[in-house]
């Protein structure tokens, strides 16, 4: 999601494109839950999550293979689909997987630990790759011609085979990964399919599932929340690199690839996992409801930074990745409140199926204002678009407000 943004914006596809067709690739993740009760239910979550990593090396190797053909986009959206697929379901398995083995307390601490290793491996997908890719640019530049921007052209030949090259590195990475995993991934008690006698009792047990969700109490707010807490982050996240690499002609910073994943894939992510670590411990030593507040404010207000950059275009690197890291720490931080809410509510029986469902729906919140994004962008030019954002930080903290939340869920006393 992080790094097509990038890789298609250096291959000369438009900002509306871009923000159209990637936002598209989470719908698997706003489907997910139709088929999460088939994960919980046929075989276990260990099995499923080293399947999913096999498929997805077979998927980042499909994107190498595409980048330099002609018609490269589309060709490689296809791969990125089969991607996001399996992505989608190893998220339900190793979510599953996690709640297993924790009780509820040692899940709101370890959100933070958990959230860490999640930023660690973006630092690598977006910083580390980012930046390899940004130096095999570099290498292999070329007199080439270079295809009209967007669908069914050719891309520039150097920079195809640089980003082909990259995915190929992460494809090996994914098989190392599935023949690690094989063998020492841990193999909780817990872990085992549900048996059924006959198909019937797996559709009813799927649509029991399914009803146990929306039977909360007050599941309206509860869905309002989970749609509209990243609002204002869905349509930000889809602009902020290309505004990062747009010439100040576009009103853009000017910035290359490499700089661009230094900026976001290691001092972003190193400031935001701070973050989300100090959010999961101040969360688990007060209780989520304690610290609520403060982190709807953190996840919202550091987009701020956007408006300074896109109205001074500053040419030092020190300010860029000083405001990019103080974005970043805003929203690791707040974003523990989210991953927290979504525990909150997926407690008790089918959790890894509700979890699942939860996450279906912050995907949707993400997917169709990301779809827009570009468009609003293209027509606004980015500081309009930037003072945009900020007004649509609203809605977030309209349902954070409203939502139901027990003060004590997250303290060691909690027995929710």
């Amino acid at each position: 999601m992080s790094v097509s943004v990038i890789m298609y914006k250096r291959l000369g596809i438009s900002n509306t494109d871009i923000a159209l067709y990637t936002s598209w690739l989470y719908l698997p993740w706003v489907i997910k839950p139709f088929w999460s009760p088939f994960v919980d239910i046929l075989r276990t979550k260990r099995s499923w999550i080293i399947a999913m990593q096999l498929l997805i090396g077979a998927g980042l190797g499909g994107v190498a293979l595409t980048l330099p053909a002609h018609d490269f986009f589309r060709l490689s959206l296809a791969f990125l689909w089969l991607l996001a697929f399996s992505s989608a379901t190893h998220d339900i398995a190793a979510d599953g997987f996690y709640m297993l083995g924790l009780s509820k307390h040692d899940q709101t601490w370890f959100v933070g630990i958990r959230s860490t290793f999640y930023r660690l491996a973006m630092i690598a997908g977006q910083g580390l790759l980012i930046m390899l890719a940004g130096l095999l640019e570099k290498v292999m530049q070329t007199s080439g011609a270079v295809g009209a921007t967007g669908a069914g052209v050719l891309a520039e030949p150097g920079k195809a085979m640089a980003w082909a090259f990259t995915f190929y590195v992460m494809a090996g990475l994914f098989v190392v990964f599935f023949a690690w995993h094989r063998f020492v991934l841990p193999r909780p008690d817990q872990d085992v399919p549900k048996l059924h006698a006959t198909f019937a009792d797996v559709i009813k047990d799927f649509l029991e599932t399914f009803a146990a969700f929306f039977k909360k109490p007050k599941i309206g707010l509860i869905l309002a929340f989970l749609l509209l807490f990243r609002f204002s982050e869905a349509q930000l996240v889809k602009l902020a690199a290309p505004f990062m690499l747009d010439s100040p002609e576009l009103g853009g910073l000017a910035l290359n690839t490499g700089q661009v994943g230094f900026a976001y894939g290691t001092i972003g992510v190193i400031m935001l996992t701070l973050g989300g670590i100090l959010g999961g411990f101040l969360a688990a030593r007060h209780g989520l409801k304690h610290w609520l507040l403060w982190m709807v404010f953190a996840i919202n207000l550091p987009n701020l930074v956007y408006i300074f950059l896109s109205s001074t275009l500053p040419g030092s690197l020190l300010i860029i990745n000083l405001a990019v890291g103080v974005e970043q720490f805003g929203y690791g931080f707040g974003f523990s409140a989210y991953m927290l809410y979504m525990l909150y509510i997926s407690n008790g029986a089918h959790q890894t199926a509700h979890y699942a469902i939860c996450t279906g729906f912050m995907a949707l919140g993400m997917m169709i204002p990301g779809m827009f994004s570009g468009w609003l962008q293209e027509l606004m030019g980015y500081q309009a678009f930037f003072i945009w954002v900020m007004i649509a930080t609203l809605p977030s903290f309209i349902v954070t407000f409203l939502i139901p939340l027990d003060r004590s869920f997250g303290r060691k006393n909690d027995t929710i």
